[in-house]
């Protein structure tokens, strides 16, 4: 395509396409005489040659050179003071620069700088705010708070990254700030490309149609069934890969228009795009739109997990009923699935499991495995749970033998490894559990240090059953049937409110449960909390609710939250009873505080170092996984970690202190990071180049 002035009527007779029509004056940019015009076969080469043999150059002191020509409004004098204003302010931060390299303080300098901009994360609109001064990178313009930061992929964004890398592709001059957004932009450019690929691949479908009648987006229904075998021999791969193609090509041009756009436009990857296909794919094509609507915003700066689960909340908003069919639907292709990994070992894994049961195996593996760790077996937790998932598999006790070095678990040649070689009990050999264990598993009063009781883990070590400790959260209109709105699980992500329910049922049962009510805002966020503590007995049996007295009724719990004639916590949002329906079990009371957003009374501060009990509780209700950026490791496995450090003064407040894992307290140690707390409860990290990522608590189901 040309970009050119053309007459009416354009010929080679006539007045040459590229000649003002008129009085002679080049018509502006954007004016009614300008358009593109296509080339055609009329260009032909031998033409362009006769044309450019027949142009006089003129007097090339007559016309200046359009390349460098003063901007609009400047003669020569005022060009020449732009010029040296601009090296001015060039030297000046060239020797700011310096003087912050000789006193270390290059990083807050540019997290200063990235704040002032308007720097953008992954996805996120930026600032393009052009800085004066003068600049010898060819990647200048990739710097934060310039152009190329935030410019659009395509051809033209695509000639500057070829022009940073260099011939060499090793960005000669570029900063480690304007090496990052190269890599970003080569990013937004990889999803730009792929996008246009998958567009050329729903072009396919329609040349390839399973019918004749084409649906929404001018697509068929479904493609020939030879379509993925053709595009797959020119792809280079297989049947199936090609079938994912050819299915994520339709989802996007028919369901998932909004998705297809942040493709395009390179807000979102290839897998992100992936992911949100697939969580909606049992959704019409409405219905689709008002799930994707949900996550867009967002998810360009969502890791590739965290989007899955705002996805599949979303989905699960849209239409429960759908997604707890599939549920139901995808429960009869359970399985057991094995497999040989590539370094020669195998593995093995069940697919498709009642997720109640499968948490309570999942606490099984982990209470074996600390049995075998206090035994002295050697390895980490991860090696002694897989030790510990075959042994309760197999029937095998793997604790090592009194006497056998290094740790070895004393196996005999049939496997079994009971305390006298005698190969171990089987799955039944024995039931109820030892004296000195609790019903969960976790040390009784004998303490770690005591010896393991005889028997392996069939032997009634650990209890079956779900132990109701891991953490569900639900509506309270779900729990209490007044709506269906999504929950969701520690460690599984989000569940229908069928799901929900019956977690909610089983935890109930289980006296060692507990339970606690968070008050959201409109985001999800948690701006209030409260831990339930059984009301104080009354001395006549309270009416239960639904029943006209007597006995209750037989079936599920019918639990119940209704405001309680006490005072909540200053500032906080009052007492609530919360009654299971469970005959026997006393209603619980809950005070619910309120978790600081803004200005912080200090309320649960510690006096040490160590944060209090409801101190650490807070801040992993506040931040259900790490803060670190990216990171999605469960707060309770995470550190309580100051922001200013406590032997610097900083106080052991939920203001001053939010969860961290070890890797990502030792990232907030390094003097090349920084991570700001913000009043928000937010937390705003800077990395060595300067670049500024936010995270955000987490967002509860609303």
């Amino acid at each position: 395509m040309s970009e050119t002035p053309v007459p009416r009527d354009p010929g080679r007779d006539e007045n040459l396409p590229g000649v003002p029509v008129g009085s002679g004056e080049r018509p502006r940019l954007g004016s009614p005489d300008w358009r593109l015009v296509p080339q055609s076969p009329d260009w032909d080469q031998a033409y362009l040659a006769a044309i450019a043999g027949d142009e006089d150059p003129g007097d090339p002191d007559e016309y200046e050179d359009p390349d460098n020509a003063p901007p609009p409004g400047l003669g020569d004098a005022e060009l020449e003071a732009l010029l040296a204003g601009a090296r001015e302010e060039t030297a000046a931060r060239a020797r700011a620069a310096g003087e912050a390299a000789r006193l270390g303080h290059t990083a807050v300098l540019a997290a200063v700088a990235a704040e002032v901009s308007g720097r953008r994360g992954p996805g996120m609109p930026g600032s393009a705010q052009r800085l004066p001064g003068e600049e010898p990178s060819p990647a200048a313009g990739f710097g934060s708070g310039q152009p190329l930061d935030v410019a659009l992929p395509g051809a033209v964004l695509g000639s500057f990254l070829e022009g940073a890398a260099g011939e060499d592709d090793r960005y000669a001059g570029a900063c480690d700030d304007e090496l990052l957004g190269v890599i970003g932009a080569w990013d937004r450019q990889e999803a730009h490309a792929s996008a246009a690929k998958h567009a050329a691949v729903a072009e396919f479908i329609r040349r390839r149609p399973a019918s004749a009648v084409a649906g929404a987006a001018q697509l068929p229904e479904g493609w020939h069934e030879f379509a993925g075998r053709e595009l797959g021999a020119v792809l280079g791969c297989s049947a199936g890969a090609a079938e994912a193609l050819l299915g994520l090509a339709w989802d996007l041009a028919v369901n998932l228009p909004g998705t297809r756009a942040a493709f395009r436009a390179g807000i979102l990857s290839r897998d992100k795009a992936a992911v949100i296909a697939a969580a909606t794919a049992l959704l019409d094509p409405a219905e689709a739109r008002a799930a994707e609507a949900m996550v867009l915003g967002r998810a360009g700066s969502l890791t590739g997990g965290g989007l899955r689960a705002a996805t599949g909340r979303a989905v699960l908003e849209v239409n429960p009923a759908k997604a707890q069919k599939r549920r139901e639907h995808a429960a009869a292709r359970t399985r057991v699935e094995r497999w040989a990994e590539d370094s020669g070992n195998a593995g093995l894994a069940g697919r498709e499991l009642p997720p109640a049961e499968v948490l309570a195996a999942d606490q099984r593996v982990t209470a074996w495995a600390r049995q075998l760790r206090r035994a002295g077996l050697d390895g980490g937790m991860d090696a002694l749970r897989a030790r510990a998932y075959l042994d309760i598999l197999l029937g095998i006790d793997s604790r090592p033998r009194p006497g056998r070095p290094g740790g070895a678990p004393g196996r005999d040649r049939d496997g079994g490894t009971g305390p006298d070689g005698d190969g171990g009990p089987g799955p039944d050999a024995c039931g109820g559990h030892p004296p000195g264990r609790d019903r969960d598993g976790d040390p009784g009063p004998r303490g770690p240090g005591a010896p393991a009781p005889d028997g392996g883990p069939l032997c009634g070590v650990i209890p079956p059953g779900f132990a109701g400790r891991v953490t569900l959260t639900i509506p309270e209109a779900t729990v209490t049937r007044r709506a269906g709105r999504p929950g969701e699980l520690a460690g599984l992500g989000p569940i229908d409110p069928g799901l929900a329910r019956d977690l909610a049922a089983a935890a109930a049962r289980n006296p060692r449960s507990t339970w606690c009510v968070t008050v959201t805002d409109r985001h999800g966020h948690a701006i209030g909390h409260g831990c339930a503590r059984p009301a104080p007995a009354s001395p006549t049996k309270r009416h239960k609710p639904g029943t006209s007295g007597g006995p209750d009724p037989p079936g599920p719990p019918r639990f119940t939250l209704t405001p309680a004639d006490q005072p909540g916590p200053p500032g906080g949002y009052g007492t609530w009873r919360f009654c299971t329906g469970i005959p026997g079990q006393r209603d619980l009371l809950i005070e619910i505080g309120p978790i600081p957003a803004g200005d912080c009374d200090h309320r649960h501060q510690a006096n040490g170092h160590d944060p209090g009990v409801m101190l650490r509780h807070l801040a992993q209700v506040r931040h259900a996984m790490c803060t670190g950026p990216g990171c999605r490791r469960p707060s309770a496995r995470c550190d309580f970690e100051h922001n200013i450090p406590y032997e610097a003064g900083g106080r052991t407040c939920l203001c001053n202190g939010n969860p961290k894992c070890r890797h990502d307290h030792r990232l907030k140690q390094d003097p090349r990071w920084s991570a700001e707390q913000l009043p928000t409860g937010e937390v705003r990290w800077t990395t060595p180049s300067g670049r500024q990522y936010v995270t955000e608590p987490t967002r509860y189901p609303i």
